[in-house]
């Protein structure tokens, strides 16, 4: 076995990777405050963003479950590796060698974890067939292709391969490169005989199945030949890397896009995808042999920043009967954006792809133009399963479609499509008005007296508010989770305006030490915190000493192994959380401001103690005790006089 990574070099991956750049391959992040990033938390499902990334001080902090960590830790949760294998992804990443205890090397091929050996078969494999689609006997692939109006770049840039007509192809190939039939059992890529294992895919157009990293992780394969007696399109099943409904076709070429334009366009196939693409529709993904599910929208809605402001999710299907029930399955799924859902049908049934060879790129482009909102959609289809001509059918039609019409989340376009069923029914405003209310109220009645908000959920989320004031705690902080609560310490009051004061004073020294730097050190060690949770924080920060406050990453790292375990969290938090000031001299000046305020606290606080002494003192029987009290509340006002020129 190799030896453990040496710590200094753990460290040092640490420090010189940039976590931003990191979470930015799964996360859209936006500025939130200077050097601070926040964005839709990819470890729970939420509506408003409460992700923090704070690349100052090397870690990321969720406001509303709770998660935390430094980005070793984001990748081994993210990636589902190992401590080891996240540290050695992370140090290939910037080129860093790393140095093993007991003069060890580092795992070899047989020792890597199982993902990444299952990684670098998929990367093999497409590679493989990428070459054979260029050999003679790939003749019919090619053509296929041609077909469609794909030449030989776009299929290099859609990787697009072809598996040979062999049994054992890609087998010996795999085998050659020292995978054992063990491991390759686990890729998907095999079928199992009497006589052992052999290639899954034979004779077939290959396109590579890509996580949102770019990493190869299944294959779709479609078939091109008459005597093949298997399905037209046949996918990796089930494995340790690809699971088909946490898989987007063409997420990885579309993920900057979508972002970027706040679009996501979802098709049915991958040629679709590719005609979507190549008509400049950047924004284009597919399902892989699944209907568009709750993994998928949570892929979709981070990569939007599905935040409630705008964004769009333009869902296309063919206009047969299993068009019209996949967009009704999509509607379904509608309330679970804040993006608005169209859906885009091409009215003589062709699916992109068929559009673009007929009738060109802008075809395709006019087709996603011309979108209308999914509702809308939902709301005929509804209408054309009764008999509009009888009163039966449209009463019958009233009572399926004003639900449809509750469910519109717009109050403002609400009243519109009210307006518009009572002219497709031919029924009036006032009567159709009233059964979409009764279904507004039948959904309230449906959702009230539930679990409610989860804990800490909805608070605090105002980004200008100053830190420590708002109700639950400082910009865009929520309480800690019930995972993330303090058995040893109550959570601090915000409603406490010294606890309030204190929480702000941490968090410009966990974020800003350099702050501490002089006699402010020792000022701000002799400070008294009263708050048990603040209090443990501010001596841990005594117990590390000024050694480290010159590097913010590593000065929380340092806090974070001081402090009781519990409070770990609060600690994290309190490194992340934004503070109100939007330049780097308004931060200091705030910085400033705060340790002021803490340390006229502190003078406060003594010269109450002292005033104490000085009201129970005989002045006649200790003059000498009484003049010294009255010298020391002279030189307390005189510093809080001082602090108050300064800042």
């Amino acid at each position: 076995m190799a030896g453990l990574i040496k710590r200094e070099d753990i460290d040092e991956v640490r420090q010189r990777t940039d976590i931003k750049e990191v979470v930015d391959g799964y996360v859209t992040l936006k500025g939130a405050g200077l050097g601070s990033f926040k964005g839709l938390c990819p470890f729970h499902d939420e509506r408003s963003p409460s992700f923090t990334v704070r690349p100052q001080v090397g870690r990321y902090h969720c406001f509303g479950c709770g998660e935390d960590g430094d980005v070793i830790s984001f990748v081994q949760k993210l990636d589902h590796t190992t401590f080891h294998e996240a540290v050695e992804k992370l140090a290939a990443r910037i080129g860093y060698e790393l140095r093993y205890e007991d003069g060890g090397s580092g795992p070899n091929r047989e020792e890597i974890g199982r993902r990444q050996r299952l990684l670098d078969a998929h990367k093999i494999a497409d590679e493989f067939f990428r070459a054979q689609l260029l050999t003679p006997g790939a003749t019919e692939g090619r053509n296929f292709l041609y077909g469609r109006g794909f030449d030989r770049a776009a299929a290099e840039q859609f990787g697009v391969g072809y598996a040979p007509q062999g049994w054992d192809s890609l087998l010996k190939h795999l085998r050659g490169r020292g995978y054992t039939d063990a491991e390759l059992k686990l890729t998907g890529m095999f079928s199992e005989g009497g006589r052992g294992i052999y290639d899954r895919f034979r004779g077939r157009l290959i396109w590579p199945i890509r996580d949102i990293a770019g990493d190869t992780i299944g294959f779709g394969a479609r078939k091109l030949y008459e005597d093949d007696q298997g399905p037209k399109y046949l996918n990796t099943p089930e494995t340790a890397l690809y699971k088909k409904s946490q898989v987007l076709y063409g997420i990885d070429l579309a993920k900057r896009n979508i972002a970027k334009d706040r679009q996501l366009v979802v098709v049915e196939g991958y040629t679709d995808v590719m005609a979507c693409h190549l008509a400049g529709i950047t924004t284009a993904v597919a399902t892989c042999g699944t209907a568009f599910g709750t993994e998928h929208i949570k892929i979709a809605r981070r990569l939007l920043s599905d935040d409630g402001s705008g964004g769009e999710v333009i869902f296309t299907f063919d206009g047969d009967a299993a068009g019209q029930k996949a967009a009704l399955r999509a509607f379904e799924e509608d309330q679970r954006f804040v993006a608005q859902t169209y859906v885009a049908v091409e009215p003589g049934g062709s699916d992109p792809c068929e559009l673009r060879q007929a009738k060109g790129d802008s075809a395709v482009r006019d087709l996603i133009g011309t979108r209308r909102p999914l509702f809308e959609f939902a709301i005929r289809a509804s209408l054309r399963r009764h008999n509009l001509d009888t009163v039966e059918g449209r009463i019958a039609a009233l009572r399926e479609s004003a639900p449809v019409v509750a469910q519109i989340r717009d109050a403002g376009i609400r009243p519109a499509y009210a307006r518009e069923l009572a002219g497709w029914l031919g029924m009036p405003v006032e009567e159709v008005s009233r059964a979409v209310g009764a279904a507004i109220k039948r959904n309230a009645q449906g959702t009230s007296g539930g679990a409610g908000q989860g804990y800490g959920q909805g608070h605090g989320q105002n980004p200008t508010r100053p830190a420590g004031t708002a109700p639950g705690a400082a910009p865009g902080v929520a309480p800690l989770p019930p995972s993330a609560t303090l058995p040893a310490f109550n959570r601090p009051d915000p409603r406490d305006p010294v606890a309030a004061m204190e929480r702000q004073a941490l968090e410009v020294v966990l974020q800003h030490p350099s702050t501490l730097e002089g006699a402010t050190w020792q000022r701000f060690s002799e400070a008294r915190f009263s708050t048990p949770a603040y209090l443990a924080i501010h001596e841990a920060i005594r117990a590390s000493g000024p050694g480290s406050i010159g590097d913010p990453a590593r000065w929380v790292e340092q806090l974070l192994q001081e402090v009781p375990e519990p409070l770990r969290p609060l600690v994290s938090e309190l490194a992340v959380v934004p503070l109100p000031a939007s330049t780097a001299e308004a931060v200091q000046r705030y910085c400033r401001d705060i340790l002021a305020r803490l340390f006229e606290l502190q003078i406060t606080r003594v010269k109450a103690d002292k005033m104490g002494q000085l009201q129970r003192l005989d002045a006649t029987a200790d003059p000498e005790a009484f003049q010294r009290l009255n010298r020391e509340l002279m030189e307390l006002e005189m510093q809080r006089r001082s602090l108050r020129m300064d800042s």
